[in-house]
């Protein structure tokens, strides 16, 4: 799966909730409860590359790309913006 097409079933929950989407449950919780998780998942990057295999690393950092990209669509942002940022840099 690509990030754009999980991108997509994202905003599809966003815009369609359904009570059995974990997705669904974080927008209902708004912002602020998204913004927490991130955090959270960030956390579990560093601990997880400090002194973990690197499966649970994997694990870790697709789970806070997860989190990220739900944070994006909750503020009105695409993948697209980030890459038109990194783009920028790069020049």
């Amino acid at each position: 799966m690509t990030l754009e097409e999980l991108f997509t079933i994202i905003c599809e929950r966003r815009d369609h909730p359904s009570p059995n989407s974990y997705t669904a449950r974080l927008f209902a919780q708004g912002k602020d409860e998204i913004i927490k998780k991130v955090g959270e998942e960030a956390i579990e990057v560093v601990l997880a590359a400090k002194g973990q295999t690197e499966q649970r690393l994997v694990e870790e950092v697709a789970d806070l790309t997860y989190h990220t990209l739900v944070l994006l669509a909750a503020s009105g942002l695409t993948p697209a913006d980030i890459q038109a940022e990194l783009a920028r840099r790069h020049k």
